[in-house]
């Protein structure tokens, strides 16, 4: 009869970028430290060290069998956290060993976490069934599912994040630029500013980066006005893009030469009326969306913040405005 491994270091509570398959909810927010929240509140941790001995009771007595230290995830699998520099025969033997405890145990995903200095490893694990999920700058992350039945194992984040900025002044004029590279390089098309929500970033904060990094312009975040979902976009994967308004604090524009050609405040109607805005119909859209936020009463999601279940802070976009007439009147129904 097997006894528990006596493990320690115990990962912490973290959040994610990225939509997940039902198997974990999310991913932990410190880039260095992302292994699935699937290991999150556990009862067990592993040892500094990425081998452990584990008692064993054969018929003639105790032996003492070295496995690969493990730490028991929330979904009945197990993730192996490598640290130290290890020859890659040694690494194969502790492995099948490993796998072969884990079967007996009815373990079910396996996830192995490799930093960039043990990439001689990776040939050893995919010979013993292990497959890519994920990678970051310092380290790889592989997965195994061990059961004959159905992989319920997370895929990786499926989409990427983006924001587009509606900044709109006194003068009814809004903030657009010019790309250097991209699909609008030398077109003479004028953008909003836009550009990719950072990990751990929220989409508020993100766009009023954005615009402070290409133009200079101070702002704060007022609401969502639209979002939209592509798909097969970056690398294959699906795209969220949030249009975002944003209230103006300043107005000398600073233009950054790294990504932006040129900036300027233009006529709503102006930038509404480009050719481009006018025969696309996505942009044009967005556009109308834009002008009746202006002109009409067009009301978008703003940012309530908020806390999730488990004490992590968060924003909860929602309609204010219908939202504080609801509550004023006591119509909730």
């Amino acid at each position: 009869m097997s006894s528990s491994l006596v493990l320690h270091h115990p990962y912490p509570k973290r959040p994610c970028l990225g939509t997940l398959a039902p198997y974990s909810s999310s991913w932990p927010k410190d880039p260095k430290d992302k292994l699935p929240s699937l290991i999150q509140d556990m009862s067990v941790s592993t040892s500094s060290s990425s081998v452990a001995k584990q008692a064993i009771m054969p018929e003639d007595g105790v032996e003492q069998i070295e496995l690969l230290s493990a730490v028991e995830d929330l979904h009945g699998g197990v993730v192996v956290d490598l640290k130290e520099v290890m020859d890659s025969e040694v690494f194969s033997s502790l492995l099948r060993a490993s796998m072969s405890q884990w079967k007996q145990k009815g373990k079910k995903g396996v996830w192995i976490k490799l930093p960039i200095k043990l990439s001689n490893l990776v040939d050893a694990a995919v010979q013993e069934g292990f497959r890519y999920h994920h990678a970051e700058p310092d380290y790889l992350m592989l997965v195994r599912w061990i059961p004959e039945t159905f992989d319920t194992l997370p895929a990786n984040a499926s989409h990427r994040v983006g924001i587009g900025a509606f900044v709109m002044n006194s003068e009814r004029k809004i903030l657009v630029v010019q790309e250097i590279n991209g699909r609008f390089k030398d077109t003479g098309l004028w953008k909003m500013p836009t550009g990719v929500v950072n990990e751990g970033e929220d989409i508020c904060a993100a766009a009023v980066r954005e615009v402070k990094e290409e133009t200079g312009i101070e702002t704060e975040f007022v609401e969502i006005l639209a979002f939209r979902q592509s798909h097969k976009s970056f690398f294959q994967k699906s795209d969220l893009f949030f249009v975002c308004m944003l209230k103006p604090h300043s107005s000398d524009i600073e233009t950054q030469n790294l990504e932006i050609a040129a900036a300027q405040w233009m006529p709503v109607e102006e930038y509404a009326a480009q050719p481009f805005i006018r025969k696309n119909k996505m942009f044009d859209y967005v556009a109308e969306i834009c002008l009746a936020k202006s002109d009409k009463d067009y009301a978008g999601f703003s940012p309530m913040r908020t806390t999730t279940s488990s004490g992590k802070r968060s924003y909860l976009y929602h309609n204010s405005r219908d939202m504080a007439n609801i509550q004023a009147t006591g119509d909730h129904q």
